[in-house]
């Protein structure tokens, strides 16, 4: 197939990306690089042995993603593009509401005008809220805590709209939980500008010796040791389970949803431990409070993506951090000396 995917020069898109070529598929990337480098496409090109189609753009740009379908014309589209860190979305809000909503209807309106009719979505278990306990099924209830969260509930309707009204339409939307690790090449991995947002970068920053502690968000939940318990998934295993999505939706039309996680809970504390095993070093720690909009547990239940689309995740967090220990090692500035 021949697949246009938003923001695949990212963590997860370049690493579904790299998936993607080793496929056998044609890729093109849309991507603004507000949070990402143009290192992480060289280097898939390196590890695929070609590389993908670039156009630099942000995916509210209706006439260059009109341009970039009209010359790639895609079959498929796999949509990663988004502002995606809860603390931050709850101090502004409008931003994330004005990228995220509007970067996937000028999406939609390119896909009909060009007559592409498959989008995979990835979303975020941060739509299922603390309406229910984990672990969540896709029947759970949803409703997000934060905005973040709420631009992913949002978008998951609007793609649900979109369907009901041309049934031409096959979306596949992938709740995942929390992805770690990194390629084990040790050539891509996560490499967040600023102050990581999520917890393994941030482990691993510190034990380069970027950050001088971790800072532990609550440590007072009802959880086995206080602190927040998530469902951790390999970055490789998730990039996967995307190439399942499409494989799917290229013999089902309608609208899909599909939990990736392992359905295994783990602590904060818990990750800290592994890496620290993974890498031989002491990951020193502070505790503060809790941040706006988080939920003390989410784990997946991923029974549906295992029996529908023949997938599940096989890498342990055990792996994730060795992986990740490995990229921070080679790369202990991330992409920013070869993007210098």
């Amino acid at each position: 197939m021949r697949v246009l995917v938003t923001g695949g020069a990212g963590y997860i898109g370049s690493h579904t990306t790299l998936a993607l070529l080793e496929a056998g598929h044609d890729v093109m990337v849309v991507d603004d690089l507000s949070n990402s480098s143009p290192e992480s496409l060289r280097r898939v090109a390196e590890l695929a042995g070609r590389a993908p189609e670039f156009v630099l753009a942000n995916v509210r740009d209706e006439a260059a993603v009109d341009g970039a379908f009209a010359s790639f014309r895609p079959d498929a589209v796999i949509h990663f593009a988004g502002w995606k860190a809860v603390g931050e979305s709850t101090e502004i809000p409008l931003t994330y509401y004005r990228e995220n909503l509007g970067s996937t209807i000028t999406l939609l309106e390119a896909m009909a005008k060009h007559g592409c009719s498959t989008i995979v979505f990835s979303s975020s278990a941060t739509v299922y809220g603390d309406l229910s306990e984990p672990p969540f099924t896709e029947d759970s209830p949803t409703g997000a805590t934060n905005p973040y969260g709420r631009t992913k509930h949002m978008i998951e309707q609007i793609l649900a709209d979109a369907s009901a009204a041309d049934p031409r339409l096959s979306v596949g939307v992938l709740r995942y939980f929390n992805p770690i690790g990194a390629h084990e090449s040790g050539r891509i991995g996560e490499d967040p500008r600023g102050i990581p947002n999520n917890l393994l970068p941030y482990v691993a920053q510190v034990a380069a010796g970027r950050r001088d502690h971790l800072t532990v968000y609550g440590d007072d939940y009802e959880t086995v040791d206080g602190t927040g318990v998530r469902d951790y998934i390999h970055v490789v295993d998730l990039a996967a389970g995307h190439l399942a999505a499409l494989n799917h939706l290229a013999d089902h039309d309608g609208f899909h949803v599909w939990n990736l996680g392992t359905g295994t809970p783990i602590s904060v504390l818990e990750i800290v431990r592994a890496f620290e095993k993974a890498s031989g070093q002491t990951i020193p720690y502070e505790v503060a409070a809790r941040r706006a909009g988080d939920v003390a547990a989410s784990y997946a239940d991923a029974h549906l993506a295992e029996d529908e689309l023949g997938w599940r995740a096989d890498k342990t967090v055990d792996e994730a951090c060795v992986d990740t220990y490995r990229w921070q090692s080679a790369n202990p500035n991330g992409f920013q000396a070869a993007d210098a």
